[in-house]
């Protein structure tokens, strides 16, 4: 029942922590663009000083926002409509950040943090270039995912006004 507070906990957890992660992933992303008109030398560092503690702050996001969306969908599986495939959509994105983060990012990450920071090597402008794309999906997705949890909740939060007769506020000017 996507009305149970078990529901309304799944959903907000999954809203906080999609949230934080999704701008997260939007630092990361306008700092490594920020990277590209650096030499080796500083991308190399810069990644190194990031490696140090954000693969742990993404873990400590994503996991649970992957959690809660499983939670939610779950305790939402007997719904109909945009109830429960809304947060189906979400976990979907958020299973594709895992996947890319674990297939692509993640390898990369280990192989740039055994660079030697006076001299990396010699294709480390390749190695960006395929970490920034795969990261460019993970944001996309991450985004979304949390866009569509921010319907579902919108959602949500309309059925029970419509149940009880209760319309929609008229917007100033429309009739």
């Amino acid at each position: 029942m996507t009305h149970s507070p078990l529901a309304t906990v799944a959903r907000f957890a999954g809203l906080i922590f999609a949230g934080i992660f999704a701008g997260f992933l939007v630092a990361v992303l306008v700092l490594e663009t920020s990277l590209r008109d650096y030499d080796a030398k500083v991308y190399a560092q810069v990644r190194q000083v990031e490696l140090d503690a954000l693969d742990t702050l993404a873990s400590a996001t994503l996991i649970p926002a992957i959690l809660a969306t499983v939670l939610l969908v779950v305790v939402s599986r007997r719904a109909r409509g945009r109830q429960l495939w809304l947060p189906v959509a979400a976990l979907a994105l958020l299973l594709v950040v895992l996947v890319v983060s674990l297939t692509i990012n993640l390898p990369i990450n280990g192989d740039q943090n055994d660079w030697d920071v006076a001299a990396p090597p010699s294709d480390w402008a390749d190695v960006r270039d395929e970490w920034q794309s795969a990261h460019v999906v993970r944001v996309v997705a991450a985004v979304g995912a949390f866009a569509v949890l921010i319907v579902s909740a919108l959602t949500r939060a309309a059925a029970p006004a419509a149940a009880r007769g209760v319309s929609a506020p008229v917007s100033a000017g429309r009739r």
